[in-house]
């Protein structure tokens, strides 16, 4: 018996290998079709996915075959690997050197017939092979070799799948970290510059409060503005909050809402301060979704129809519809209405569609950017229609979910 030489780059060979994380893993129907296919096409007993790793060959697919691995030293494929380009065909292992004496050979399984196509990586690594074996001498004829060809392409197929999932994986849980580290340092930053700047405008203020009368006017233009910036980027701060954890928002178990409640208590938030009317228009009592993200996305519009209203009143219609997979909403106010030429700009963050609201206040640009994020990731669609002097209309839609919950 002739044991298999090593390749030259037998080390990143086998790290190449390793690189799949597929050693050792599960039985798969995917790769045990392939076998199943193997043997049948060329009417061989035996037919195995062999990964040769620096000590033995492990069969993650080994069709007519009990046995998972066997030593390096005894593998048919290892000798295999060594020509990458080419099938390696034995026709009767008891007439060649290299095998004659082989314990394969010899005893279980009794390999006379080996023929197998080297499995290759990207990287131009030989991993192992796709082999069918025989317990009797064999011929392939050419169209049986093409066919193992073909399906030796399917297995470096799937080999490449897994390794573009495992790393997509991989990715994705260092994106959670990362995500996770900027939520941390965003509540951080939160604590740190809000406390500051409310110092700053409080002090402002008591400063105004108390010299009012012996500073010159120019000084209190200055000390307003201070209190003005002041306020302006703390709101700013409390909106990328916000906008921060939506997606956490979005994690909250689905629960049935009852609509009339939820509408009650959205317009009790701005009718103490705002002459508001606020309309609901449906036939659903109740409806099952997550209560914090609608919540969220009606509080946000409903802001906004308060804050740039042109009217003594404002005035705002929800309607609520049942589709099949969704729920969708109609939400229309009476302001001003927004211009064609930057309705597509609303819904992006920063994105300030006028100077100042009816407060004197300029606007930070998340709101609706919040609301779009939060009706995209509860597998809906939003958008709007407006024609100036005719208010603005919201359409979204909010995908329907099961629950048990209570109605809240």
């Amino acid at each position: 018996m002739i044991k298999p030489t090593e390749l030259a780059h037998e080390p990143l060979r086998v790290e190449t290998l390793k690189s799949y994380s597929i050693l050792d893993t599960i039985e798969e129907a995917d790769y045990d079709n392939l076998t199943l296919l193997a043997s049948q096409i060329c009417d061989t007993p035996i037919s195995l996915i062999s990964l040769v790793d620096d000590k033995r060959q492990w069969f993650k697919s080994h069709h007519g075959l009990k046995a998972t691995e066997t030593p390096k030293e005894f593998a048919f494929c290892a000798h295999a690997i060594n020509d990458p380009n080419n099938v390696f065909i034995v026709q009767d292992a008891r007439m060649d050197e290299r095998f004659h004496d082989n314990p394969l050979v010899t005893g279980d399984p009794h390999v006379i017939f080996y023929a197998g196509v080297p499995l290759i990586s990207d990287e131009g690594m030989p991993l192992g092979t796709l082999c069918v074996i025989d317990n009797k001498p064999n011929l392939l004829s050419q169209s049986q070799i093409v066919s193992l060809k073909a399906l030796t392409n399917q297995v470096i197929n799937l080999l490449r799948l897994r390794k573009k999932n495992i790393l997509l994986t991989t990715s994705l849980e260092r994106l959670k970290e990362k995500n996770q580290e900027l939520e941390r340092f965003a509540f951080v930053a939160a604590h740190d510059l809000k406390s500051p700047l409310i110092n700053i405008a409080n002090m402002a203020s008591m400063f105004l409060e108390d010299y009012g009368e012996s500073i010159p006017q120019d000084g209190k233009e200055t000390i307003e503005l201070i209190e003005q910036s002041s306020d302006k980027l703390r709101r700013l701060i409390d909106g990328l909050l916000e906008y921060s954890r939506s997606d956490k928002m979005l994690s909250e178990l689905q629960s049935t809402i009852h609509l009339e409640a939820l509408t009650h208590e959205v317009s009790g938030l701005f009718s103490y301060e705002n002459e508001l009317l606020l309309t609901l228009n449906t036939n659903l009592e109740n409806i099952t979704t997550n209560r914090t993200v609608l919540e969220r996305i009606l509080i946000n519009l409903v802001a906004n129809s308060v804050k740039y209203s042109d009217k003594n009143l404002t005035e705002i219609n929800i309607q609520v519809t049942e589709l099949d997979k969704h729920y969708e909403f109609i939400y229309t106010d009476n302001g001003p209405g927004i211009d064609a030429d930057y309705q597509k700009k609303a819904f992006t963050i920063f994105e300030v569609l006028t100077p100042k609201d009816k407060f004197g206040k300029v606007g930070n640009g998340i709101g609706l950017a919040i609301v779009k994020k939060l009706v995209k990731k509860s597998g809906g669609n939003i958008s709007l229609t407006s024609e100036l002097g005719k208010g603005v209309t919201f359409k979204f839609t909010i995908k329907k979910q099961l629950t048990t919950s209570p109605v809240m």
